[in-house]
């Protein structure tokens, strides 16, 4: 997460908005059956009348595949039973949420971090976009990191400056510090809100906590790198000079960014969170 008013800020990512949406159509043609008639070749009057064929049963016809892909990961039916609350309306649901978080991690934490409007939207849309290659940056739910990019200069090689980590230190603390069980509650006690939400994106027949461990699953799939990681700004905004670096998720280039202590500070709670949402852990 960078400054998005300083121009100096590496690794910007740009803004995309929405998802593509691919139509698939099918044609069905009619056949037309013609009726070949012969003329009937006289019996013999003696001839004995043929054995009636028995009647051979139709197979019944294969049922098509289901449009509505199977729910890998669904939310535990109890988990959504123990909160018979009614949940307010999607638009409204900020007080609600923001209540929530300021019981859960704290007031000021909350003032600090977090966007407070479209709090539910935004954590949706930042999921859906995590393995991606880019973030709407304008959307995220938490407020861009202070201070800009710091880099070191080894000759004509630039560095990502391990002083650039402390950046995230506070943020990082933060999350330390969530109780994972309770967050995980108070994620079921709202999926409906959740799911609402990713539908409007329009996946109106997927499910939220699908992709929500997916995008876990890309985060802890973030490649380990030794040494100091090199950085080319061809033109406004710095990149990794690696481009299989480069091309790594949205997510993954986040906690290359962070450092590796701070990055597994995040894997770690990630990890606990997956835990409790997913079926079948792995």
């Amino acid at each position: 997460m960078w400054n998005k008013t300083d121009p100096e800020e590496s690794f910007r990512n740009k803004v995309i908005w929405g998802a593509a949406a691919v139509i698939a159509a099918a044609l069905i043609g009619v056949g037309i059956y013609y009726r070949m008639r012969t003329p009937r070749r006289p019996q013999p009057a003696a001839a004995i009348p043929a054995a009636p064929v028995a009647a051979q049963p139709t197979p019944a016809p294969t049922p098509l595949p289901s449009s509505t892909p199977a729910i890998r990961h669904p939310i535990p039916a109890q988990a959504t039973a123990a909160h018979a609350a009614p949940l307010p309306p999607l638009n409204h649901s900020d007080a609600l949420i923001l209540s929530a978080l300021n019981r859960l991690i704290g007031h000021p934490a909350v003032a600090r971090f977090l966007v407070p409007k479209n709090v539910i939207r935004r954590i949706v849309v930042t999921v859906d976009n995590l393995p991606r290659a880019k973030v709407a940056a304008h959307l995220r739910p938490v407020q861009p990191t202070p201070g800009k990019t710091l880099v070191d200069r080894q000759g004509a090689i630039t560095v990502l400056s391990a002083r650039n980590y402390a950046r995230y230190a506070p943020f990082v603390a933060i999350v330390s510090r969530i109780r994972v069980k309770a967050l995980a509650q108070l994620y079921f006690r709202l999926y409906p809100l959740f799911q609402q939400a990713y539908e409007s994106l329009g996946y109106p027949h997927k499910y939220f906590n699908d992709r929500l461990v997916e995008a876990i699953d890309s985060m802890l799939a973030t490649p380990a790198v030794s040494g100091p990681i090199r950085l080319v700004r061809p033109h406004v905004f710095w990149q990794f000079a690696n481009p299989q670096l480069e091309a790594l998720p949205a997510g993954q280039k986040l906690l290359l960014r962070m450092g590796p202590r701070n990055a597994a500070i995040i894997e770690a709670k990630l990890r606990r969170l997956r835990a409790l949402i997913a079926r079948m852990p792995q």
